[in-house]
Order: structure tokens, then C-alpha cells, then sequence
């Protein structure tokens, strides 16, 4: 199985995942947390803990994909590494990283927001896992999935500080409904722009019809634009730290940038190629 194939695959497989998740009227099966006692605690709507719960929810229905594809599942081999989910080809050996994200309906047709991961670290150093918080080397993956969940939040929600007993656990509300799965490549649904002020992560699109349909800006520009921009962006937060200037700030900087660098790159293009003609065939240590 190649990365075209096992894209096609997963998003054929999360056509059924609402009826895993949610009632026949949208609701979310997920009521809260019960202890020993049959006391159920109501569930928080932080982003992380959905996200988290719906991953377990959904374990099942990946190892019967897995099977189904002659494929091998790994989970995070570390909290909080990526991805959350490594499918390794039993034929080719290929890997697949999926990574799980969910992310609320803003008014609209947009979202409020999702990260994609970090732009240091690993994205950066990409034939290594070496003391960085990824599963295999970032090279070492044919595809870089998110598998998406969009939801709405129910306006009246449970308050959190209530216990209710099993016997009650019909009447309780749930906290998000309305339900829309996607698979795209991560380049596909990406921003030019940081998913959150105080963090390293890409950010995504905020449209949810590029989201499901993997339209954002660099799946018009290509893959190799999306790492080049994400692989050498510096934040503010860096330029500070660091004291070193940012050479781009968005993609309209960033072809700026680039152009600079051609241009001079060419106004030179005699000089380099007589530098080249000159560099011997071997180095010498």
C-alpha cells in the first residue's frame, strides 16, 4: 500500500465514524466519567480531552482498519509524541503517521482554530527521533495525515461541578453534537500563519470546506512550499530570544525572501558555476 492508497482507504473508513461516536440525532455517546461508586462526572469540552476520549473511542474501528489493509498499528510510543497513530504496510514497510485532532464550529463556516504540530524540533530535524517527541524520524513517514473531527458545542452544558448516578445518565446532556470527519494531508489544510500566540504549531485553515475538502493555500502550492516556509519560519517569540532577524513573517514576505535570493543567485550565475568548475571531485579531511 502506498500513501495514495491509504489516503483513499481512510477516508472511505471515517464515513462510518459518526455512527461510533454519536446518537441517530448527533448527540455524543460520551456522557462523563464514572468511578467505582456509579457516580458519573460530567465531561470538560478542552479541546485536548475530547480529542483524547474520541481517539479511544475510535481504537476498535483503527486496528479492524489496520486488518482490514494488511496494515500494522502503533500508538504513541510516549505521551505526547507524535503521531498518535503509526500504520506501518505489512507488503512495502511504508509508514503512515495519523495524527488526531478536533477543533469547535465558529459561527459560519469556520472553526475556531487547530494546531498541526510543531514547526521545531522533529519537523525540522527529520532523519533523527533522537531526543526529539516523535515516534520515527519525520522522513521515515510516506504522509503526514490529520484525521479531523469538526463539532459543535451544546449551548446549555452540563455543569461540571454536578455528580449524577447511572440511573441518571439518560437525562444528562452532552457537551458537543453535530459531527464531520476529514482526512487530508497536513500540508493540504495548513495556514501560513501559527495556530496559537504561546506555541510552536502550525496553524490550520479556519474554513471547514478546505478542511474536509484539503484546499488551504499550500495544497495549491505544493508540499515542498509548505515545508520549506514551516521548516525556516521564526517566530517572534525566537527573534527575541534569539536576537536574530525574522526573514518572513507571511507568504507574502516569504516570496519576497525568495525572490531576493534568486535574484542575486542569478545576477551571479557566472561566478557560481566557475566556483563549481573549480571545487575539487573529492574533498580532502
Amino acid at each position: 500500500m502506498n500513501k495514495h492508497e491509504f489516503l483513499a482507504a481512510l477516508q472511505s473508513e471515517i464515513l462510518e465514524y459518526n455512527k461510533i461516536i454519536a446518537t441517530e440525532k448527533g448527540d455524543w455517546i460520551v456522557k462523563g466519567f464514572i468511578d467505582i461508586y456509579k457516580n458519573i462526572y460530567t465531561i470538560s469540552v478542552d479541546t485536548k480531552v475530547v480529542s483524547k476520549v474520541i481517539e479511544l473511542l475510535l481504537i476498535p474501528a483503527f486496528e479492524k482498519f489496520a486488518k482490514q489493509n494488511d496494515l500494522t498499528l502503533e500508538n504513541q510510543s510516549k505521551q505526547n509524541f507524535y503521531p498518535d497513530l503509526t500504520f506501518i504496510s505489512n507488503k512495502s514497510g511504508e509508514k503512515f503517521a495519523v495524527d488526531v485532532k478536533s477543533t469547535v464550529k465558529d459561527s459560519g463556516n469556520n472553526i475556531k482554530g487547530m494546531t498541526l504540530g510543531t514547526f521545531q524540533g522533529y519537523f525540522r530535524n527529520r532523519n533523527s527521533n533522537i531526543g526529539e517527541s516523535i515516534s520515527y524520524p519525520y522522513n521515515d513517514y510516506s504522509c503526514h495525515i490529520v484525521l479531523g473531527v469538526i463539532y459543535s458545542q451544546v449551548a446549555d452544558k452540563p455543569n461540571e461541578k454536578d455528580v449524577y448516578s447511572l440511573a441518571e445518565i439518560e437525562s444528562i446532556e452532552s457537551v458537543i453534537k453535530d459531527f464531520q470527519f476529514f482526512a487530508q494531508p497536513k500540508y493540504k489544510i495548513a495556514s501560513a500563519i501559527k495556530g496559537s500566540g504561546n506555541t510552536r504549531n502550525i496553524g490550520s485553515t479556519r474554513i471547514i470546506s478546505e478542511l474536509m475538502d484539503g484546499t488551504g493555500i499550500f495544497s495549491k502550492l505544493g508540499e515542498e512550499v509548505f515545508d520549506d516556509y514551516w521548516m525556516y519560519f521564526v517566530d517572534e517569540q525566537s527573534s527575541k530570544e534569539k536576537n536574530i532577524p525574522r526573514p518572513y513573517t507571511n507568504l507574502k514576505s516569504y516570496l519576497e525572501y525568495k525572490e531576493r535570493g534568486l535574484e542575486s543567485l542569478h545576477s551571479n550565475k557566472e561566478i557560481i558555476e566557475k566556483l563549481k568548475e573549480e571545487e575539487p571531485e573529492n574533498e580532502i579531511d
